[in-house]
């Protein structure tokens, strides 16, 4: 929003609500129980429907500002009238008390318990308050360390539609081909999903990986192009009645070897990069993911030395060069 003022309760203009993924055979989980397992895409999902952005004014004329509060009941069932209206039911209210000159409303979304806030008046929300004495003892982060290896072992977590994890994957597939057996590499798969086509693809992908290895590659690189699959099982030569019967009777194994590790790794988005067991940072382009699993080797092979493609691969499918970027699905 971009007058930094604060959503008014009773506002008509609604937010988009999160895409609805239908479940297939595949993953028997709903994404209710997903958005459990993965609190990050809880509060993202959630506070993304009410993005609630504290008030300039509020230091100028006090937390109502001046204005006759209304009770608690009447605010938080403010506070449920607007959440619930966003996000099409599903909230309910656990309790409400006042705090630092607000009223803190707790509500429970799909199992988790959230607290919102309310002007007293009854006509602003916030998103929450930060004491300025949690940022005193606040520290630099400790420097990732991963153990050096003769043959390191490389997985590159991803969702198949995430564009951010796509981009990955084309700066990445350079560098497996130039280390070849000199690591220990993989495309795996985080353990859940955001965009209703992975569903259908991660099995189909994690089926190719393991039952037609030599067609994995040639397969994501044809992917990565346009995302049509259908076009690239039949340019890569894809035996689909073996696709087909691992679709059906063996990828829910396969995915579930992918979605523990995801989550023993602690892996929150797409992509993550994993080297030894342990989630690293690097760049996106060619060069940089040589860099970053280079420094992985007891002893660096010469093929360290080769000089790969330095732009940063766009995100989404195509093979634009893009900007450096941090990002996750």
């Amino acid at each position: 929003m971009e007058n930094n003022e604060s959503p008014k309760i009773g506002d008509e203009k609604k937010f988009e609500k999160p895409v609805e993924v239908h479940h297939s055979h595949y993953h028997k989980k709903s994404l209710g129980e997903k958005l459990m397992k993965n609190p990050w895409m809880t509060s993202s999902i959630f506070l993304g429907v009410v993005v609630l952005i504290l008030m300039i004014n509020m230091f100028a004329g006090g937390m109502t500002g001046g204005v006759v509060g209304v009770s608690e009941d009447v605010a938080a069932q403010k506070v449920l009238d607007f959440v619930n209206g966003q996000t099409g039911g599903g909230v309910t209210l656990v309790e409400v008390k006042e705090n630092s000159g607000l009223y803190e409303v707790f509500v429970e979304y799909r199992g988790d318990k959230i607290p919102l806030y309310i002007t007293k008046d009854g006509e602003n929300l916030i998103q929450g308050i930060t004491p300025l004495s949690s940022f005193e003892e606040q520290k630099e982060p400790a420097p990732t360390e991963v153990t050096k290896s003769d043959k390191p072992t490389v997985e590159l977590f991803i969702m198949t539609h995430c564009p951010y994890g796509t981009q990955a994957e084309k700066g990445f597939i350079p560098v497996l081909e130039a280390l070849g057996n000199k690591i220990d590499a993989s495309v795996n798969f985080v353990h859940y999903f955001m965009h209703e086509p992975e569903e259908t693809e991660t099995p189909r992908q994690v089926c190719i990986r393991e039952e037609q290895e030599d067609k994995f590659i040639p397969y994501l690189e044809c992917f990565l192009e346009d995302g049509d699959s259908l076009r690239c099982l039949s340019e890569v030569g894809v035996n689909q009645a073996d696709l087909d019967e691992c679709v059906e009777n063996n990828a829910e194994n396969y995915y579930a070897v992918d979605s523990g590790l995801s989550e023993e790794y602690g892996v929150q988005g797409s992509p993550s990069l994993v080297i030894n067991g342990v989630i690293v940072s690097s760049g996106r382009s060619p060069s940089a993911f040589l860099e970053t699993i280079c420094g992985a080797f007891s002893d660096a092979p010469e093929e360290c030395s080769l000089e790969l493609d330095t732009s940063n691969p766009s995100p989404g499918f195509g093979y634009a060069e893009g900007s450096d970027t941090q990002a996750q699905c």
